[in-house]
C-alpha cells in the first residue's frame, strides 16, 4: 500500500505539469493579449494610451518574450508562490484572490461531504426497499434534482425568501464582515450562510449518486452469493454491510475524483447568481477580459483540486476492494 501511495503521488506531479501547458495554452488561444485589448477600449473611447507603461507592463512580465519563455516565467513563479500580476484590477494576483480561494475550497468539501451524508442513506433505504412508497418518493425526488439546473434552483430560491420572507439569501457572510479580517464572528456568519449555496450546488450531485449507489446495490443484491447468505440463516443487517453494500461502493467512491469539478462547475454560474465570493465569477470576468495570470491561477487551483480527489479516491478503492491490484506487487 505505502509503494502504491508513493507512486500515485508523484504520478501527480507530471498530470499537474501536463495540466499546465493546456491551461497556459487555452488562456493564449484568443488572439493578442489584455495590453492589446485594453489599449483598444482606451482607444475606442477616446482616451489617451501611456506607451512607456504599456511598454513597462510587458517587459515586468514577460509578454515580450516568446511562449514558451512566458510559460517557464509563468510556472516558476506558481511553484513559488507567486501567481502573477492581475492587469484588469492592477494588483498582484495573491491580493487579488483574497479569501476566495479558500472560500472555493470550503464550499467544495462541505457541497461533496453534504452530497455523501444525503445520498448515502438515502440509496440504501432506496435498493433495500425497492418499489416501496418511500423509493418512488426518493426516486421522484431525485429526478428533480437532476432535471433542474442549479442556477435556476437559486434564483427560485431567492425569489421565494424574499417575497415570503422578505430577506437576501445571497452571499457567503453579512454585509459588515466582506474585506475585514478573519474573526471567531465572521466564521460564524460564514457557517450561517454556508448551507445554501451547499444545498443548491449539491442538488444534483446529490440526485446522481442517489441513483447511482441505489443501482449497484441492487446489482450485487441479485447476485448468488447474497441468494446463498440468506438461506443459510445469515442476519440481513450483517449480510447487506459485510458483502453487497461494500462492493457497491466501488463506484460511489470513485466517483470523489470526478464530483470535485463537478461542484467547481456548478459552483461558477451559482456564484454569479447568489453573490458568492468565490472563485466563480472572478475567473469568468478574468477569460473574457484575458488576465491570463489571473485566469491561470484560478484554473490551476481547481485542477489541483481535482487531482487530489482522484489521489483520495484511489487510496480509498486500494482500500476497501482487496480485488484492485496495486501492481506487481500486490497481494493475489
Amino acid at each position: 500500500m505505502l509503494r502504491y501511495t508513493l507512486h500515485r503521488l508523484l504520478f501527480m506531479v507530471p498530470t499537474l505539469l501536463a495540466i499546465s501547458v493546456i491551461v497556459f495554452i487555452i488562456i493564449q488561444l484568443p488572439p493578442g493579449d489584455y495590453l492589446e485589448t485594453h489599449i483598444a477600449e482606451l482607444q475606442a473611447q477616446g482616451e489617451k494610451v501611456d506607451p512607456d507603461k504599456i511598454a513597462f507592463l510587458r517587459a515586468q512580465y514577460g509578454l515580450d518574450k516568446p511562449l514558451y519563455e512566458q510559460y517557464f516565467v509563468w510556472v516558476t513563479g506558481l511553484l513559488q508562490g507567486d501567481m502573477g500580476y492581475s492587469f484588469e484590477h492592477e494588483l498582484p494576483v495573491n491580493e487579488v484572490v483574497g479569501d476566495r480561494l479558500w472560500l472555493t475550497f470550503i464550499v467544495a468539501l462541505t457541497t461533496i461531504v453534504f452530497t455523501y451524508i444525503v445520498s448515502f442513506p438515502i440509496g440504501v433505504y432506496s435498493a433495500v426497499r425497492q418499489y416501496s412508497l418511500g423509493d418512488y418518493t426518493l426516486t421522484f425526488i431525485g429526478f428533480l434534482g437532476l432535471a433542474v439546473p442549479n442556477f435556476l434552483l437559486g434564483l427560485v430560491l431567492l425569489w421565494f425568501a424574499n417575497v415570503h420572507f422578505g430577506t437576501s439569501i445571497g452571499g457567503l457572510m453579512d454585509a459588515e464582515f466582506i474585506d475585514s479580517p478573519w474573526s471567531w464572528a465572521k466564521a460564524k456568519s460564514v457557517l450561517a450562510h454556508l448551507w445554501i449555496p451547499v444545498v443548491i450546488i449539491g442538488t444534483s450531485g446529490t440526485a446522481s449518486m442517489i441513483r447511482r449507489l441505489r443501482a449497484n446495490l441492487l446489482d450485487e443484491l441479485q447476485k448468488q452469493y447474497v441468494i446463498t447468505a440468506r438461506a443459510k440463516g445469515l442476519s440481513p443487517i450483517k449480510l447487506l454491510f459485510k458483502y453487497p453494500l461494500r462492493l457497491s461502493l466501488n463506484p460511489f467512491i470513485a466517483d470523489i475524483g470526478m464530483l470535485l469539478p463537478q461542484v467547481i462547475s456548478g459552483a461558477v454560474l451559482v456564484s454569479v447568481v447568489l453573490d458568492l465570493p468565490t472563485t466563480g465569477a472572478m475567473l469568468l470576468d478574468a477569460l473574457k477580459s484575458q488576465d491570463m495570470f489571473l485566469a491561470g491561477s484560478f484554473l490551476m487551483f481547481e485542477a489541483l483540486l481535482v487531482v487530489i480527489g482522484v489521489f483520495l479516491s484511489d487510496l480509498a478503492l486500494a482500500a476497501l476492494d482487496p480485488r484492485i491490484r496495486l501492481g506487481e506487487g500486490a497481494i493475489k
